[in-house]
């Protein structure tokens, strides 16, 4: 396998596990309530209230609000409804540098500025909407998480771009100095008198009688 067969499939390897993975964050978004439900019905059967008992609260807190939520305002899901979507949608994107890496490395650059941005929405909108530090902190270690992928594709494209790239071929000094337009010269062909006009048919018979 060549250099470049070799990055091209390393660079699709780990754009799907960024996109599966992409696909499942947007996906699980859907039915919120339902998870949340098992979700603190398997921390109960863990016993996990008696040693992380800061968890197991804002759990059963979230999921209170959630319940509440889904019998008296269920218009309310249609938000997070929007945010599965968003993540469909970017998955989505994710096609073209599958494709063709080297033309579309701009959508694996968009996709680490949006990692990076999660770290000062965490920090920004977690205090304001009473999200506690430490679960601000999970939400951030996505963002961590999910540049590696993107910045390892990165580097690889960047490689790919390489090998791609045409090679210039030195041209030698005096072969450069005659290739000015200076230095060109056009040769018009020198027409004689004899040739100036094609023989008519009479002219032709009278050559050959003399």
């Amino acid at each position: 396998m060549s250099d470049r067969a070799a990055l091209l499939k390393g660079i699709r390897a780990w754009l799907v596990f960024f996109v599966v993975c992409l696909v499942l964050s947007g996906a699980t978004a859907f039915p919120l309530v339902h998870e949340l439900r098992l979700a603190e019905d398997l921390l109960r059967g863990l016993s996990a209230g008696e040693h992380l008992p800061g968890l197991t609260e804002w759990f059963g807190r979230v999921r209170a609000g959630l319940d509440q939520a889904d019998a008296e305002y269920p218009f309310l899901l249609y938000g997070t409804d929007w945010l599965a979507f968003a993540h469909l949608v970017i998955a989505v994107a994710f096609y073209g540098p599958y494709r063709d890496p080297v033309r579309n490395i701009w959508v694996v650059e968009f996709g680490m500025i949006a990692c990076a941005g999660i770290v000062p929405l965490a920090l920004i909108c977690g205090p304001i909407r009473g999200i506690p530090f430490w679960w601000s902190v999970i939400d951030m270690a996505f963002g961590v998480f999910g540049v590696i992928p993107l910045y390892v594709v990165r580097q690889r494209i960047k490689r790919l771009e390489a090998l791609t790239e045409p090679v210039a071929v030195p041209v030698p000094g005096a072969l450069r100095k005659n290739c000015y337009p200076e230095n060109l010269h056009v040769v018009s062909p020198r027409v004689t008198p004899d040739l100036a006009r094609t023989p008519g048919p009479a002219e032709r018979v009278r050559a050959v009688h003399q």
